[in-house]
């Protein structure tokens, strides 16, 4: 338990607290009648002798409040109390109604807000801030015509200078006795928060795994050495920052799902260039969420690579990885979170995703964050090769197996590899051999495989493409990337930024209106990444204006992808683009396109010789597609 420190500016509230402990033995270690001047310093003195709560009134109170970080029980005059000094002026005053003013520092007393229909009386506060000010405030009470003053010793004494009737704030054992009970609890509640924190910084400090404690906020807490080490900044450093910013893996949807709705998480990330596995758990306290608990362990290197080999054909780079994905929606959120799990595993890793799509880069994201991510990361495509090129290809001595060794071999289209050589890639995957005079002799191949695919493994197994047990080895880890079509954030995102790109490597400005971002966000984009990218690079270079309309969005969706005019219907069932293939398809369009020419071009001059509105001249030629 603490130690409770009684400070006070009259020697009789030291008899009164005499009496209350005879009664109940309050956790009260010293008692002691102080100045007001004084009171700062005297409670630092309480302090360094061990205080851990001060009990004291009025000013004295405030002042150490404001002074020291002490834990203050501010004494207070109960409701009964001021009822009795009423009760006793009204007596001295003998009157109906009296004016009475009460002055003194605010956190001395307690609700009074009924007491002049209670006590029909005119009950008047005059507060002060500082000592000072009591005196001021007292003589404002006179000039306003109080009848009687109730306040401490400067009060009284003006009042006793001017001649009006006044009554010392003098308090009952009661105030006391509830500042006693107030001192105790607080105590206990104080000695249960240091255990706690007691045992907190034990675990800490003695636990393997790097920790942050969270408050209900995200903000970092505290963080024991080995998070220290593990993030390479000092707890001094860290405490006070959102725990999004030194781990924006974890994300706000993610700490938000543990912080509001009491969810537990397990993720991957990085470092300070080092692979952990983190847990963020809800710290869930009297049906709520107090904060959360992150713990990271480090993931332990694989065996065999440990040394370098300087001969090991090192593959190309892999430079993606899961914060250079896009990833504004929610389905492609959870798509990476899959995929950082994965990259936890040593098992075989099946990604499957339309032609465009980031499946490459998902693969290269899983390797950048496996304890692999220093080792070969190797590409091959199983078609247009015959099986004897293959197994050469990929199983040979100097085969891409080998040149992978330790690091990741991803494999496009497997199921155009022939039967014995799906069957040589399930042995490799097993047991990290190959049957054969040329691959014996090399030893056990340490290798991770990553498939990609456009269709799902249970698709090309009703097909007949893949053996059985091909099947079943690789159906664990499967990861379907989502179309662009379905993750209308991203798809936004990517054409910000291909329209972004392209007039910067262009040196052009261009501008899409809304009605073209409509055509273009309703378009299915088989082709995904590759496809947008590809459009825009035609679309702003032969943009002929600054503003690019669903004209020219139409015309050109039209010019490079002609099943276009077969997936979008118009309200009465027939092709928007095949009625607006040609301006000369009926009259209407053809007179339109010729007045133009006539006019020289002018809205103005075509809507006048037509007999239309510019409106309705403009609503015709976006019809026709006329620019």
């Amino acid at each position: 338990m603490g130690k409770i420190v009684l400070l006070v500016s009259r020697e009789e509230m030291i008899y009164q607290a005499h009496n209350i402990l005879q009664e109940k033995k309050y956790p009260i270690h010293e008692m002691k009648v102080i100045h007001t001047e004084d009171a700062v310093v005297e409670a630092r003195q309480a302090i360094a002798a061990g205080a851990s709560i001060i009990i004291a009134r009025g000013l004295q109170a405030s002042l150490i409040k404001q002074y020291t970080d002490i834990p203050v029980v501010e004494i207070t005059l109960t409701a009964q109390e001021m009822a009795l000094l009423v009760m006793r002026a009204k007596q001295i005053i003998k009157k109906p109604k009296p004016v009475i003013a009460v002055i003194g520092f605010k956190n001395m007393f307690s609700d009074m807000t009924y007491f002049e229909e209670l006590y029909d009386i005119e009950l008047r506060t005059y507060y002060a801030g500082q000592g000072e000010e009591l005196k001021p405030q007292a003589l404002k009470a006179i000039q306003e015509g109080a009848d009687l003053i109730i306040g401490g010793d400067t009060a009284v004494a003006t009042a006793t200078e001017q001649s009006i009737p006044s009554l010392f704030l003098s308090i009952t054992e009661e105030s006391l006795r509830n500042a006693f009970s107030i001192a105790q609890s607080m105590d206990y509640a104080v000695s249960v928060e240091k255990k706690s924190a007691a045992q907190m910084e034990t675990l800490l400090d003695y636990t393997f795994s790097g920790v942050v404690h969270l408050d209900g906020e995200g903000t970092i807490k505290t963080v024991n050495p080995l998070m220290e080490d593990m993030i390479g900044k000092s707890q001094e450093e860290l405490k006070g920052l959102l725990i999004t910013k030194v781990m924006p893996e974890i994300g706000t949807t993610v700490l938000n799902q543990v912080l509001k709705e009491g969810k537990e998480y397990s993720l991957f990330l990085e470092l300070n260039h080092t692979s952990v596995f983190a847990v963020v758990a809800p710290v869930l306290y009297d049906r709520g969420v107090d904060g959360a608990i992150i713990t990271c362990h480090r993931m332990k290197k694989s065996k065999g690579r440990q040394t370098d080999d300087k001969n090991q054909p090192q593959g190309l780079p892999a430079l993606i990885r899961f914060e250079d994905i896009l990833q504004e929606s929610e389905s492609m959120k959870a798509c990476i979170r899959t995929a950082k799990l994965y990259a936890l595993s040593e098992q075989p890793v099946v990604i499957t995703g339309e032609t465009g799509t980031e499946t490459g880069m998902i693969a290269q994201g899983i390797h950048n964050s496996s304890i692999r991510r220093q080792r070969p990361f190797v590409e091959a495509v199983c078609t247009g090769i015959s099986s004897g090129d293959q197994r050469q290809l990929l199983f040979g001595d100097r085969g891409l197996a080998v040149q992978a060794k330790g690091g990741t071999l991803v494999l496009q289209s497997i199921e155009n590899l022939s039967e014995s050589n799906q069957n040589l890639l399930c042995q490799l995957i097993r047991y990290g051999r190959i049957s054969g005079q040329d691959i014996v002799r090399l030893g056990k191949i340490d290798v991770r495989i990553m498939v990609i695919l456009e269709q799902p493994l249970a698709v090309l197994m009703e097909k007949g493409l893949l053996v059985p047990e091909l099947y079943y080895i690789l159906s664990g880890l499967e990861l379907q990337i989502p179309p662009l079509r379905e993750r209308p954030e991203d798809l936004k995102r990517k054409m910000e930024l291909c329209l972004g790109n392209c007039c910067q490597w262009l040196s052009r400005y261009h501008v899409l209106t809304e009605g073209a971002k409509k055509i273009l966000m309703d378009y299915s984009w088989k082709g995904n990444l590759l496809q947008i990218e590809s459009f825009f690079e035609r679309l702003i270079l032969t943009a002929e204006k600054r503003s690019v309309d669903e004209i020219a969005v139409k015309r050109l969706i039209r010019t490079l992808y002609p099943e276009f005019e077969k997936t979008n219907p118009s309200e009465d069932g027939s092709s928007q683009l095949i009625a607006a293939e040609n301006p000369y398809y009926n009259e209407e369009a053809k007179l339109i396109t010729e007045t133009l020419r006539k006019c020289g071009g002018s809205r103005e001059k075509t809507a006048k010789e037509l007999g239309i509105s510019k409106a309705t001249l403009w609503r015709r030629m976006k019809k026709y597609e006329i620019m």
